[in-house]
């Protein structure tokens, strides 16, 4: 016998534990209803004690973490809880704390490939119901001095809430020579199998 559809009354309430405009934008254009409050969990000290986990590991247990810390709160909901991290040459990158070491990464970063790994994780009372990681590659030109200095002051604050010190949906195009991966990678979520989730748990029509 199949389960009804779900409806307004009946799905259940989904928050986004983030504040990531780039998220929201996801969620809202694929029309998923949700309500975003951002968790507040010490991400670097997870990842302390994460360190001879691997990058895709340390992105999907910050997510879990993330959506567990809200689940905690709402006991009601379905938390959803996403992160993710770059690693170039060798090196793995978090978000910039000052402009100038958003300089120094975009130094750092000229004329190498970047692994951007992004990581959902649904999160139920508290179980894990979902998890999943994903992997872009992103191929980044040689940049001139002039160039780092004249794209942080277009877009400086606002990349400074990214670890790859740019948005792909804005100027931070500019940065790349080609980019094998999902464009939802790349804007920091899996989206497409975190559908596939939501419709198995009754958040959308399946």
């Amino acid at each position: 016998m199949m389960s009804p559809a779900p409806t307004p009354n009946s799905a259940p309430r989904l928050i986004l534990a983030s504040k990531s405009a780039s998220r929201r934008a996801m969620l809202d254009a694929a029309g998923v209803p949700y309500e975003a409050i951002p968790a507040d969990i010490d991400e670097r000290g997870i990842e302390r004690g994460l360190s001879q986990s691997s990058p895709p590991e340390i992105a999907e247990a910050l997510s879990v973490a993330k959506a567990a810390a809200l689940a905690a709160q709402h006991s009601d909901a379905l938390v959803l809880g996403s992160d993710s991290l770059v690693v170039a040459g060798g090196k793995r990158f978090d978000k910039p704390g000052s402009r100038e070491e958003a300089s120094d990464h975009l130094r750092f970063f000229s004329g190498k490939t970047l692994k951007l790994h992004s990581a959902a994780a649904l999160v139920r009372g508290d179980t894990c119901v979902w998890a999943a990681p994903s992997l872009a590659r992103l191929e980044v030109r040689e940049l001139s001095e002039d160039f780092i200095q004249h794209y942080l002051t277009e877009e400086w604050p606002e990349v400074g809430s990214t670890v790859g010190v740019f948005r792909i949906e804005a100027m931070g195009v500019q940065l790349f020579k080609s980019i094998e991966g999902d464009q939802f990678t790349v804007l920091g979520m899996p989206l497409l199998p975190l559908l596939d989730a939501l419709r198995e748990e009754g958040v959308l029509l399946a």
